[in-house]
Formats: structure tokens, C-alpha cells, sequence
């Protein structure tokens, strides 16, 4: 007979753990389909990234596109280094999870046993290797869009020029639909790290963060300016 082993996590925890993932998965969900009449700025500035490939057309030379392109590529490879950097960061923490008890007593509370902050390290970790994939896939995209951008005819009157265009730009918001996700991804896990101070203190750091991410893609000044239009 194969022995039961105890769950290492309360019923309080299993709760906390419901409410980061729905929280995250919630918000990308409600930004990426938000209601009518509210859009947030990823889906407003999808609009500007279709009008950017259709003025390439007509743009000689496009040097300022390649620089544009660039830097966003620039951007994807920075936040997967750091990401890559931060796993292997949160896996030593990991590894030492007895030093914890220090920091957890510090704010007078108990200090959970190892075993149960190399779990909800792990949590932390898992987040942050899916923002790193994200991306990864973005600066891939981000790639992609390049190529065909350079297959856009320079005569803005040939019949390839703007369907070409419009495939580079369906690339470039699917690009940057990773990037947001993989951005918000990073932004939960720095919330899961309130975790390791107990469960109340990462229901808290996660409404926290989920009101930080959907303020500023439905109420924030950057949204006001673009939609002075």
C-alpha cells in the first residue's frame, strides 16, 4: 500500500494560489478583450501598429522603421536576459530557503517550514521561465516582421506593397502581444513573492499588482493621449 504524504499547503495557501493565477490570467484576459466602448491601450496601440506598416509604404528611405524595429528587438532580448537571470536567482534562493526564516520573523511572523517557501519559490520561478519564453517568441516575431517588412515593394502603387505591409504589421501586434504578457507575467511574479510572508501577504501584493495592470491600460495618461484622436 502506497503511503499518503500530507499536503504541504493550507487551505488558506490552495485560496491564495487560486487568486494570483485567476488575477493574472483574469486581467490578460480582460485586456486583450475588453468591452466595448473601453479599449485598452495594447488593443488601441495595435491600431497605431497597423497605420505604422501602411506609412512605411510611403516612407523612402525606411531607415527610421529599421531603427524603430530595432529598438523594440533590443527591448525583448533585455527583459529575456533578465528574466533567464532572475530564475536562476530565485532557484538559489531556493536552495537556501532556511535563510527566509530570518526575513519572515522579521515582520513577526512564523516562519513556515523550507520545504513549503521551495514551493511557492517554485511558483515564482515557473512565472517568471513563462515570461522568459514569451519573450523569446516576441524578439522572434519581432523577427519575422522584419523580413517582410524588407519584402515590402518601394513603389507604394505595386499590388504587393500594402498586403505585404499588413502582414508585417499583423506580426509586429502579435509580437507585441507576447511582450505584454510576458510582461505582465514578471509583474506576478514579483507579486508572488509576497507569498514567502504568508498568504495574506500575497493576496495582497496580487490586488495590488492586478490594479497597477489594468489602471494603466484603462485609466492611465498614456491611454488619455491616445485616444485625444
Amino acid at each position: 500500500m502506497i503511503p499518503v504524504l500530507p499536503f504541504p499547503l493550507s487551505s488558506l495557501d490552495l485560496a491564495a494560489l487560486a487568486v494570483l493565477l485567476l488575477a493574472w490570467l483574469g486581467s490578460g484576459w480582460a485586456i486583450e478583450h475588453p468591452p466595448r466602448g473601453r479599449m485598452s491601450v495594447t488593443l488601441l496601440m495595435q491600431g497605431y501598429r497597423r497605420d505604422w506598416m501602411v506609412e512605411m509604404t510611403t516612407r523612402q528611405p525606411r531607415i527610421f522603421d529599421a531603427t524603430i524595429l530595432s529598438s523594440l528587438r533590443q527591448g525583448t532580448t533585455f527583459l529575456t536576459s533578465a528574466a533567464m537571470i532572475s530564475v536562476g536567482g530565485v532557484l538559489a534562493l531556493a536552495g537556501n530557503a532556511e535563510r527566509l526564516d530570518g526575513v519572515v520573523m522579521g515582520v513577526g511572523l512564523d516562519g513556515p517550514s523550507p520545504e513549503i517557501q521551495q514551493l511557492r519559490l517554485a511558483i515564482v520561478a515557473l512565472l517568471l521561465v513563462y515570461a522568459a519564453f514569451k519573450f523569446v517568441w516576441s524578439n522572434r516575431l519581432f523577427g519575422y516582421c522584419a523580413v517582410v517588412m524588407a519584402s515590402v515593394p518601394n513603389d507604394p502603387r505595386n499590388a504587393n506593397a500594402l498586403p505585404r505591409a499588413a502582414k508585417a504589421a499583423e506580426l509586429n501586434v502579435r509580437a507585441a502581444l507576447n511582450f505584454n504578457r510576458g510582461l505582465r507575467a514578471v509583474y506576478f511574479a514579483f507579486a508572488a513573492l509576497a507569498w514567502l510572508l504568508g498568504p495574506w501577504g500575497l493576496m495582497a501584493a496580487v490586488a495590488v499588482t492586478t490594479w497597477t495592470v489594468l489602471s494603466r491600460e484603462f485609466a492611465s495618461t498614456s491611454r488619455g493621449v491616445l485616444m485625444e484622436d
